[in-house]
């Protein structure tokens, strides 16, 4: 055992918990569905500035790149199918968690991710041997599936099975795999691109399947939660599963808990319409809002097109990819700083600090290009190339430890047992909805607004600092399971909303 002592940080309850290697493995095993979710983010980007990919499936785009000074610096890459090849993947997923939302609540967190393991692994396979844009598309779209069933199950996978004082840092290893995934992505793109024959893009697609196969067979190793198993009346095999992930034997109270909430929630008939219900409306209105400001913020924009972005600022083909794979650095170490702190100063403060950076970051960003990145002419020098990329990694950074990480954490521990898959496949389905929106919006969008594209960015970093500090609680260190009496009974704002 590598740890001692209770779940609980407060209140009446004590849930006496270790921190078993069971618990962690499991954890690492799940959450590399975000390692394959991260992968995919990242790759695509990556591939997408590649000549002979884009001579193969785009080659109005390859054509448009070849010839300076016809188009601007910003419009080059404005290409409604190549923004579809990256943007389906998100369309399939956020129709892929709707169905998601009922196998996770009545297969299991476990059998959920084993499909999403199944769904990325045929994806991988078409994309590799794809010779057509449409094969290329079909194999984006059974990812997407891939990534509406993980994304779903996950998140609350590891809420549920995580010992409460430490909830936040396990739930942060989803979050931690998607900034591995992007960065693994964006080193195997800057090497793949290098490779003669024109070949390099089947080799970044095809190594999607090392994630994919990891999640495949870790969900076979692993338990299903305890919360799972008692929902769907397995109670002897809950409190077993919930003995062994504890390392105690004595598991009565939470065990309690976990039965009271089960029954509450086996009297809900319809979990998606218990969600409009007054009382669950509160972590209903957060979750929501936290997956739209998520994906305004800009990070999925840069995420997505960080090589042709740095192209588009004048970078060579491989400095650009080198940028990208520094920013990917730059994102699994903040994420790092997210597992640490975010079970100790909270997740508010965590959230508030980073707005502050985001915005100075980006407003820097847009000024640089306003006033050196004209439409036909190029006057970014080394210097203010690299200023650029500094500001781009202090702008990642911030959300790496804040947005990224927290957008999934609150929104998997905040909703109560009867919602929590229906809260979570609303959550994705938010998610991927506005994800989708930015990856097929964002090259037309970086065309017509040009610089002020990071303008446009920082003023809802603006907006949603405001509703962070005015409406998102602080949820450390309290039970999952007592999120209502010591959230929402207490917050000054959602207190109307509970019933007594």
């Amino acid at each position: 055992m590598a740890g001692g002592g209770f779940a609980s940080g407060s209140g009446d309850v004590q849930f006496e918990a270790k921190i078993t290697y069971g618990v962690i493995i499991s954890c690492i095993m799940a959450a590399t569905g975000g390692l394959m979710f991260g992968y995919d983010i990242g790759i695509s980007g990556g591939v997408t500035s590649m000549p002979s990919f884009l001579e193969r499936f785009f080659p109005e785009v390859y054509k448009r790149i070849q010839e300076h000074g016809v188009d601007s610096n910003y419009c080059k890459y404005d290409n409604q199918s190549l923004q579809l090849f990256t943007s389906s993947l998100y369309l399939a997923a956020l129709v892929a968690t709707l169905f998601a939302s009922s196998v996770t609540r009545k297969l299991g967190r476990k059998c959920t991710m084993l499909i999403a393991g199944l769904f990325f692994i045929l994806g991988t396979v078409l994309n590799s041997v794809a010779n057509t844009l449409l094969l290329l598309i079909f194999g984006r779209l059974l990812l997407g599936c891939g990534v509406g069933f993980a994304n779903q199950a996950v998140p609350v996978f590891l809420s549920e099975i995580a010992p409460t004082r430490i909830r936040g840092a396990l739930n942060i290893l989803f979050q931690l795999d998607i900034t591995i995934g992007i960065l693994i992505a964006n080193i195997v793109n800057y090497f793949t691109a290098q490779i003669k024959g024109g070949y390099g893009w089947r080799i970044s697609l095809a190594l999607a399947g090392v994630p994919a196969l990891m999640l495949t067979f870790g969900s076979l190793l692993v338990h299903d939660t305890p919360n799972s198993l008692i929902e769907r009346g397995l109670e002897d095999e809950g409190k077993a599963v919930l003995k062994k992930i504890r390392g105690v034997e004595n598991v009565e109270p939470e065990f309690q808990e976990i039965l009271k909430a089960s029954k509450v929630a086996k009297t809900v008939k319809n979990p998606l319409k218990s969600l409009l219900k007054r009382h669950n409306r509160p972590p209903l209105i957060i979750a929501v809002m936290l997956q739209v400001f998520q994906q305004f913020t800009g990070i999925n924009a840069i995420m997505f097109y960080a090589p042709v972005l740095f192209s588009t600022l004048g970078f060579k083909s491989g400095a650009s990819l080198y940028s990208a794979v520094i920013t990917g650095a730059v994102n699994v170490l903040s994420t790092l700083v997210s597992v640490y702190l975010v079970d100790k100063v909270g997740r508010r403060i965590l959230l508030l600090e980073a707005c502050v950076q985001m915005f100075v970051s980006q407003v820097v960003i847009g000024i640089v290009l306003g006033l050196k990145v004209q439409d036909f002419s190029d006057s970014l020098n080394e210097g203010l190339g690299v200023l650029v990329v500094v500001m781009v990694c202090i702008f990642v950074s911030s959300f790496a430890w804040s947005w990224g990480p927290l957008g999934w954490l609150i929104p998997s521990e905040t909703f109560p047992l009867e919602a929590r898959s229906a809260g979570q496949s609303v959550t994705v389905f938010v998610n991927m909805l506005f994800t989708f929106i930015i990856a097929q919006a964002f090259l037309s969008m970086m065309c017509h607004f040009k610089f002020g594209i990071f303008f446009f960015f920082s003023a809802w970093v603006l907006l949603m600092s405001l509703f962070t500090l005015f409406l998102v609680p602080e949820t450390k260190n309290i039970p999952i399971e007592e999120m209502t009496d010591k959230v929402w009974r207490n917050h000054w704002f959602w207190k109307s909303f509970m019933e007594d």
